[in-house]
């Protein structure tokens, strides 16, 4: 190599030294991660010609490297081609149609050039969240709408240049209706949690909104099942799409599954009981009706533990609210209706206890992906009746998974990472210490029986 051609790899060696020494990415994460996220073909972030704002976005934002549903569904994506990914919640789906989106976005244009679609407000706030993290050193502007904000809002905002738009597909088709949100030139359109958007109750919307975008456009599916819904969708409205399939079973590995057999009067003691003995750094805990929630929230909270509620029919400011503060750890409990199982990451949660157990496999298992995100360990407990013996071998069968009694005692390291805040630790060694076939003795009922 001549001394001009050093030269020149010298100076982009530090170049590309200089820019990454000045990022600030999280503290590392030192959870163990399942092999559904670790099992990579160890392709960087960096050889996706990504640009560089993009790439220092991902790196602040703690991404180090792709994982597999990653991996597969960026540099496809970035060709522009249609994609139908079938990938668990929890191994970083999200970021997968997010970064190339982003890549695609021409800050010049003061045009919607993507539109993110999910069913749920709660969805809608956290994705667009991530479009600012990884997009917040590309001048990209994220708009998240939602049914529960005021029409007029929106509309102020939309005025201005808005890039990536974010939201529930009724708002949005209520703004595209009205001449407010301009999506003739968006190129971009993905579906995430693709299931419940193509369910009947969103299916007319749908149709209606593909009516207001280009012919010319990229459409990406994401989800965790894939239903005939999705098949037909698929054959309609979408053109040889790259068809990735990361769930060739419906078990999510990394979480622990156990059930405690008890009677109903039974749940709130035996609740308790959990409580005293688990190490929880956070926990979700999910009921099968709004009235339910509310009844347990105040019971929980009775019990001398710190607790959050959210359900369906509470004011969206007060949801909001709930959401982001326990996310950002101001409470450890957080007990929910189904509202909060389409793809929420709160990668603070190592314990799901379905308080009602689900009527449903689907159900299940989008409200147990709650724990063990991003490829992390968890621990699930279902409190199971008489009456939901036969539910839970349906979904046994279904899933093919096998849910364990509660043992005499829980081993922390299937849901408890080696290195915890010193603040848990000291408090919580000695209820760990103990046997939780103490907590069998003095709740025996509860634990004693079959199916």
């Amino acid at each position: 190599m001549s001394q001009a051609s050093s030269a020149v790899a010298a100076s982009s060696s530090n170049n590309n030294e200089s820019w990454k020494s000045g990022l600030r990415p999280p503290p590392k994460d030192v959870r163990p991660q399942t092999e559904d996220v670790t099992a990579t073909k160890g392709l960087e972030f960096e050889d996706m010609f990504l640009r560089r704002e993009l790439l220092m976005g991902i790196f602040e934002t703690g991404f180090e490297k792709p994982s597999p549903i990653q991996e597969e569904a960026i540099p496809i994506a970035l060709t522009k081609r249609d994609v139908l990914a079938r990938a668990k919640n929890g191994t970083g789906k999200t970021a997968a149609f997010v970064i190339p989106s982003l890549q695609q976005i021409d800050t010049s244009k003061p045009k919607i050039q993507a539109l993110l679609l999910v069913p749920t407000r709660e969805l809608a706030l956290q994705t667009s969240q991530v479009c600012k993290h990884l997009g917040k050193h590309m001048g990209v502007n994220v708009m998240v709408t939602t049914g529960g904000t005021t029409l007029k809002d929106d509309i102020m905002r939309l005025s201005e240049a808005v890039h990536v738009l974010v939201g529930t597909p009724g708002r949005i088709l209520d703004l595209a209706g009205k001449n407010v949100a301009d999506l003739s030139e968006c190129p971009v359109f993905v579906m995430d949690e693709a299931d419940k958007l193509l369910s009947p109750e969103f299916s007319p919307v749908m149709e209606q909104l593909l009516s207001y975008l280009p012919e010319e456009r990229q459409v990406m599916l994401f989800s965790a099942t894939f239903p005939m819904i999705v098949k037909d969708f698929k054959d309609k409205h979408m053109r040889t799409p790259y068809e990735i399939n990361l769930m060739d079973e419906l078990t999510l590995r990394g979480v622990t599954q156990y059930y405690a057999y008890v009677e109903e009067r039974q749940k709130v003691h035996c609740l308790n009981t959990l409580f005293s003995k688990l190490q929880i750094n956070q926990s979700i805990i999910f009921c099968n009706s709004t009235n339910r929630v509310e009844l347990l929230a105040k019971k929980v909270t009775d019990l001398g533990y710190s607790c959050f509620y959210s359900h369906a029919k509470m004011l969206q400011s007060h949801r909001n609210r709930v959401f982001h503060d326990f996310r950002n750890g101001v409470c450890r409990n957080l007990v929910c209706s189904d509202l909060l199982t389409r793809g929420i990451d709160i990668q603070a949660v190592n314990v799901v206890i379905n308080f009602d157990f689900p009527k449903n496999s689907e159900t299940y298992l989008h409200r147990i992906g709650r724990s063990g995100r991003f490829g992390h360990l968890g621990l699930a407990i279902n409190l199971v009746t008489y009456e939901d013996r036969f539910n839970l071998y349906k979904i046994e069968q279904e899933l093919g998974t096998e849910i364990q009694p509660i043992p005499q005692t829980i081993d922390r390291g299937l849901y408890v990472a080696p290195a915890a805040p010193e603040e848990n630790n000291k408090q919580q060694a000695k209820q760990n210490g103990t046997a939780v076939a103490q907590t069998q003795q003095q709740t025996r009922p509860v634990y004693q029986g079959g199916r």
